[in-house]
């Protein structure tokens, strides 16, 4: 594809801009782009590695990247359509600018001939009064323009209302906008079609204040198999950050994505080609059991995200437990990550495997317990269980913690060691 937005078109990733055939034509050249991501959380999400992606391929087409952490706005917060948002503390969002930060550099080269740029909105809003803010940037918005925007308009037809402070986020994100146009002569920022009316105030400071022309381009937001789109606020979130989701319950997402979703997501989420996708589009036309896609996009997304050590400990705790791979050559962390959401129960060495089976919710008797193990239906570890008199020994509990009990090959549950 000769021209980025031609790529990016293709990868589902372009939702609305200002003007497509100027934009398209200003991309021939090279262009200074931005993103924002407010600290609202400790960590970013799935929603958010979209932009991410955005960023990451306009910088691999030669274009200069600024990657903006709001040290500002993520003291105000967007406006939510259904409520106030609880205003956190300087110091914790101080603190969520420096983890995601930290996160969003993963992503992005800041080496090299073109290097990205890392900002703090903070760093230009922090020293402004009150009054400059209301004479230099306040008086060039309209409130009959504001009101319009959906979010504000939303909660202005609600009991609840809306601040004045969650009001203005639009004023400051614009001045954003403009800050970056003056110091960076950055023309094109990208973002989340949800945040149409926020980015194109910046647009419009721009123009009235400085006099010229700027782009905007969205993407269209990823919504799950019920519609809603992926974020904290929607309660959905596939957080970035190993501690909030774990490398293993991030990959499990993946490969069990939807086949009416998998395509779309290795569109954005893979560097795969047109015509290795167009393969895998196929596989799922017409063996959509052996879910080929669903792992390709598992990989590559727990590779981008967590890195390629990650993905191959996860992967092969996945087949240890879905398929005939070893547990005891798991380690402890991504055992316990894999084992983690299982139904089971606390099970003291020397417990027989009857008794554990109905403690682990296998069996409901012991006679049950005995006609599976009769059938050969149980294993330990993914080994075989034949004498219903065997009991759990200290070996078995793989790194002193937990047993894997298997009815067949998909019911299992944790023995975890009292």
């Amino acid at each position: 594809m000769s021209n980025i937005f031609d790529e990016l078109q293709w990868r589902g990733l372009v939702a609305q801009t200002t003007d497509e055939a100027t934009l398209r034509e200003a991309l021939d050249g090279t262009l200074t782009v931005y993103c924002g991501f407010d600290p609202t959380a400790p960590s970013l999400h799935f929603g958010n590695l979209v932009q991410l992606m955005q960023l990451r391929r306009l910088q691999r087409a030669g274009h200069r990247i600024i990657c903006l952490v709001g040290g500002s706005t993520g003291l105000i917060g967007d406006p939510k359509p259904d409520s106030e948002r609880v205003l956190r503390s300087k110091e914790q969002v101080a603190e969520a600018v420096a983890s995601i930060q930290q996160q969003a550099a993963k992503f992005l080269d800041f080496d090299g001939d073109n290097p990205a740029t890392m900002v703090n909105n903070l760093d230009w809003t922090a020293d402004i009064t009150a009054l400059d803010f209301l004479r230099d940037v306040g008086r060039y918005f309209r409130v009959n323009s504001m009101i319009k925007k959906d979010a504000v308009a939303a909660r202005l037809n609600s009991d609840a209302g809306i601040s004045y402070t969650e009001f203005s986020y639009q004023i400051l994100q614009g001045l954003d906008y403009l800050h970056l146009f003056r110091t960076y002569n950055c023309t094109l920022q990208v973002g989340g079609s949800d945040q149409w009316g926020n980015l194109i105030a910046g647009v419009d400071l721009v123009r009235l204040a400085e006099g010229a022309a700027v782009h905007v381009l969205t993407s269209p937001l990823l919504t799950d198999s019920s519609g809603r789109k992926y974020g904290k606020s929607e309660g959905n979130a596939i957080w970035l950050n190993p501690k909030m989701t774990s490398p293993y319950a991030f990959y499990q997402y993946f490969v069990n994505v939807e086949d009416s979703e998998v395509i779309k997501l290795l569109k954005v989420f893979s560097d795969l080609t047109p015509e290795e996708i167009a393969d895998y589009e196929q596989q799922v036309e017409s063996e959509p059991f052996k879910r080929a896609a669903q792992r390709a996009l598992a990989g590559a997304a727990t590779t981008l995200v967590h890195g390629a050590q990650a993905t191959t400990a996860v992967q092969a705790a996945s087949e240890a437990l879905f398929g005939k791979g070893d547990l005891t050559a798991l380690d402890a962390g991504t055992l316990s990550d894999s084992t983690a959401e299982l139904p089971g129960a606390d099970v003291a060495p020397g417990t027989g495997i009857v008794d554990a089976l109905i403690a682990v919710g296998i069996a409901d008797s012991r006679n049950s317990a005995r006609r599976l193990i009769g059938d050969g239906a149980i294993s330990v570890n993914n080994e075989k269980v034949t004498d219903p008199e065997q009991t759990l020994g200290e070996d078995d509990y793989l790194h002193g913690v937990v047993a894997v009990i298997k009815r067949g090959r998909k019911f299992q549950a944790a023995a975890r060691r009292a």
